[in-house]
């Protein structure tokens, strides 16, 4: 099959007008980083697949945010933590699409304790959805995207993957393997010209981050002295997908060392 091509970046900010749009499938996006995610390429004219494990009533309101801007798309569940779960949204939205693909794997939950008081479940539970379960959505992909002729698959990660945080050893650890995931998929996948690269969006005010967010000094290991603006973020997010010929790259969003 002949390879496809994403819109150049030219093309931010505008609506795609084509019989066949590209399709994105935004994982965690119920609320958050993902909900932005999702809105931004509504935006962009590109068809938004809307995952979420539980919280139906969260994911339709992404949708008519997205709705709104002028964009569509469709709500697919999924425990990501289970391959089989996984691999029926995957089919459900290669059913409902035919254009260019993208996969962002934004999914993921944290965690609050002490490594000598880290109770086994949920050390588990972070590393079986953070790690495991974008393992399980690359994996899945992969059939989709080549069929497709290629595609971008970008990875949401952390800088706490780089450096630790007191208090987040589980989190730190499935991000950290994710820099490894990430690396390993795009030197297998480049050739059939599947991207995939890593983002780290810094501090971001969500579900995630409430009661951890740093107050007004808590920015002094940030060279610009403030948390990168979401609104940024995103945008990188949505250039990246476009990119052709970008892969295996680390994206840090903020002003902190890596």
């Amino acid at each position: 099959m002949e390879n496809q091509t994403f819109p150049t970046p030219a093309v931010i900010g505008q609506r795609e007008k084509q019989a066949n749009p590209p399709s994105v499938l935004v994982t965690g996006a119920s609320g958050g980083i993902g909900r932005a995610i999702s809105q931004a390429f509504g935006q962009i004219g590109w068809y938004v697949g809307v995952h979420y494990y539980q919280n139906k009533s969260a994911a339709e309101a992404t949708l008519n945010q997205l709705r709104k801007v002028g964009g569509t798309g469709e709500a697919y569940a999924a425990d990501i933590r289970k391959p089989e779960s996984v691999r029926r949204m995957f089919d459900q939205f290669s059913r409902d699409t035919h254009g260019p693909v993208a996969v962002i794997c934004n999914a993921g939950i944290g965690q609050s304790e002490l490594l000598v008081r880290h109770a086994d479940d949920i050390w588990d539970d972070v590393i079986a959805t953070n790690l495991t379960g974008t393992f399980h959505c690359l994996r899945t992909s992969a059939p989709l995207l080549l069929a497709r002729g290629g595609g971008s698959i970008i990875v949401i990660g952390s800088h706490t993957g780089f450096h630790g945080a007191r208090g987040q050893s589980a989190y730190a650890t499935s991000k950290a393997g994710l820099i490894g995931l990430v690396k390993s998929a795009a030197l297998e996948w480049g050739p059939q010209n599947i991207r995939v690269n890593l983002v780290l969006p810094g501090w971001q005010k969500t579900d995630l981050t409430e009661g951890i967010f740093p107050e007004d000094k808590g920015w002094l290991d940030h060279a610009l002295r403030r948390p990168a603006a979401l609104d940024e973020v995103v945008g990188t997010i949505v250039h990246l997908a476009q990119l052709k010929d970008t892969s295996g790259q680390v994206w840090n969003s903020d002003s902190r060392h890596l």
